[in-house]
């Protein structure tokens, strides 16, 4: 029986390029959705699709064939939620028999970090719809820990002493692709962590140590925060989204650490020590 063509969202990014590979790499047929076909990733059983999130009609076309999707989320926007929703209900339209979504640590509607909002409410249209799922909700990316530092080397944030339970993109896209061929795990929702929760002190004394770099964490308050990213002058939206990433992490909503990696993948997740020993922060 000819196997089912996984549909594979953001395929050019960091994320849904490695679980794409990895897909390839299994002789898994696949459909990569993308905005410009000149990033596609060239794969052995890829077919490349051009769509994006705002376009319901392409997607539907895009979509057409596909037994299971991977669902990256979009990059943060105001109308993020929208995008989700019409990436959703094209892919019903289209047949698609089951959604594998990449959400977040702590998504709730009431959630600090506001971008964990977006995913809730994702994850509840995705239900709504009656298509089969599964949700990836990931804590944040210990691969962006070392950017969170400016010129000066300070991590400036109102994180306090909170914990983040932070995770290597190579482990998820490990754990993403197991669960992408195996429908054993329809209607689950995993929390994808690294083996500890870390402060953000500790981050820095771990970039520090590794990498020779002098890192220091800096607290803020939530005042102090807004306004040192004034300066930056983006949308109030998206500055919110920022400042809360931290408020999040003083708040415990990132601290867990969970067995899923070690489950799913096969293997137990990387430390951030070794993640930034390896050259890979």
């Amino acid at each position: 029986m000819a196997m089912d063509v996984i549909g594979v969202t953001g395929a050019s990014g960091q994320l849904g390029g490695r679980i794409a590979a990895r897909l390839a790499g299994r002789g898994q047929p696949l459909r990569l959705v993308v905005r410009d076909p000149a990033r596609a990733p060239s794969l052995p059983g890829a077919g490349v699709a051009v769509a994006s999130y705002q376009d319901p009609a392409a997607l539907r076309q895009a979509l057409d064939g596909v037994g299971t999707l991977l669902l990256v989320s979009a990059t943060e926007a105001a109308d993020r939620r929208e995008q989700h929703a019409i990436a959703v209900d094209a892919a019903v339209a289209a047949g698609v028999a089951r959604i594998v979504y990449t959400s977040f640590t702590g998504a709730a509607p009431d959630a600090a970090f506001t971008f964990a909002r977006d995913h809730w409410y994702t994850e509840q249209h995705i239900r709504e719809t009656g298509i089969g799922f599964t949700f990836l909700r990931d804590n944040l990316y210990m691969d962006l820990m070392p950017s969170l530092a400016d010129d000066e080397g300070v991590i400036r944030g109102p994180a306090g002493d909170g914990r983040a339970g932070v995770v290597a993109r190579d482990d998820i896209a490990d754990a993403a692709t197991a669960v992408l061929l195996d429908h054993a795990h329809d209607g689950a929702t995993y929390d994808l962590t690294g083996p500890q929760a870390l402060t953000m002190t500790e981050v820095a004394e771990e970039i520090t140590r590794v990498t020779g770099r002098e890192v220091v964490y800096q607290a803020e308050t939530v005042e102090e925060a807004y306004a040192s990213r004034a300066r930056y002058g983006a949308p109030d939206w998206e500055v919110e989204g920022w400042v809360t990433s931290y408020t999040a992490i003083a708040e415990g909503e990132l601290d867990l650490v969970t067995d899923a990696v070690a489950t799913l993948a096969g293997h137990p997740p990387i430390s951030f020590a070794d993640h930034l020993a390896a050259g890979k922060g």
